[in-house]
């Protein structure tokens, strides 16, 4: 099964990306220069005790209840490996979400069932992608009686709304955080989990699976450094500056139907013609493979992208 996915490609790296979901305004600064300085000579702690300690403070949780992963794309085939070797066998997903949960259930032999009840594991995600829309489900993920993951890679980046599971409610879910898109620090990879407050055994089962050392020195810098004030205070300023950038990139694209999105990134369904934009510099995201078929998901980005965006859709007549 081919994966496909935003970002640089064969070609390199777009001078113009829209396909990438990374927060536009990064590289967080003080993250990136921390990162940079990053002690690489030598092994991290291998229990990691700072970062899960800082973790579980910035989330008030209990320690033992942070698991750490190498990728949030890792935690997801290790999950259902985990659940997998266990025994069980059928997993639930969004018709459209992102490609790494079906992959993994099809790598593990996992049966897809089409209601929720029925699952072992369920897969959720909000602001869901490709839509960076509320997700139904959520709401009512506590009748479920499966293993729930809430995937929130881009609650960080949500510009409009709220969670629709209430704060109480999230004591019952897996969370899955990956910080880097939101600090606009893609290629370092890095995430980690929130067990449920009855999930610590299986938080103990999926540790156990982990390899040594599933971070590196710049992944526990860069989680480290999530949990910081001057972090969350820079991202917060972001989140003002993507609005505005956000509400001129859709007057641009109005000619085109634009779906609601609550998120950093939104579809349009228009019939680009991606080779040719690409030569241009610049690369979007076409959607089938979420199961969203004629639409491209564009992530906001600066108006000097927006712009070079413009004028390769006039020089295809697509304007």
């Amino acid at each position: 099964m081919k994966r496909e996915h935003g970002g640089p490609d064969a070609q390199g790296v777009p001078v113009w990306d829209f396909s990438s979901n990374a927060n536009a305004c990064g590289p967080c600064p003080q993250v990136l220069d921390a990162v940079q300085r990053a002690d690489a000579r030598h092994y991290p702690d291998p229990a990691y005790s700072d970062l899960r300690s800082a973790l579980a403070e910035f989330h008030s949780v209990d320690v033992d209840r942070i698991v750490l992963a190498s990728s949030a794309s890792e935690f997801i085939f290790r999950m259902t490996a985990c659940l997998a070797r266990s025994g069980l066998q059928r997993v639930w997903y969004p018709a459209m979400c992102y490609g790494e949960y079906p992959h993994a259930a099809k790598v593990w032999g996992l049966e897809r069932v089409l209601e929720p009840a029925q699952a072992d594991l369920l897969w959720l995600c909000e602001p869901s992608s490709p839509l960076g829309a509320a997700d139904a489900m959520v709401a009512g993920v506590r009748q479920q009686q499966g293993v729930v993951v809430l995937d929130r890679a881009y609650e960080p980046l949500r510009l409009s709304g709220q969670c629709s599971l209430q704060e109480a409610a999230l004591d019952d879910v897996w969370q899955l955080w990956s910080p880097n898109k939101a600090l606009g620090l893609t290629g370092i990879r890095g995430a980690y989990a929130i067990a449920p407050l009855n999930g610590r055994r299986l938080a103990q089962s999926l540790e156990q699976q982990a390899a040594s050392w599933p971070l590196g020195a710049h992944a526990v810098t860069m989680l480290r450094c999530w949990t910081h004030r001057d972090t969350q205070h820079w991202l917060a300023q972001s989140l003002e500056t993507l609005r505005f950038w956000k509400a001129a990139q859709l007057a641009m694209l109005q000619r085109w139907t634009c779906l609601p999105s609550d998120a950093n990134f939104f579809c349009v369904k228009a019939a680009f013609n991606p080779v040719a934009l690409r030569a241009q510099g610049v690369k979007l995201r076409d959607t089938a493979s979420f199961g969203l078929p004629g639409h491209w998901r564009l992530s906001v980005q600066t108006p000097a992208a927006q712009a070079a965006l413009q004028s390769a859709l006039e020089s295809e007549g697509a304007v």
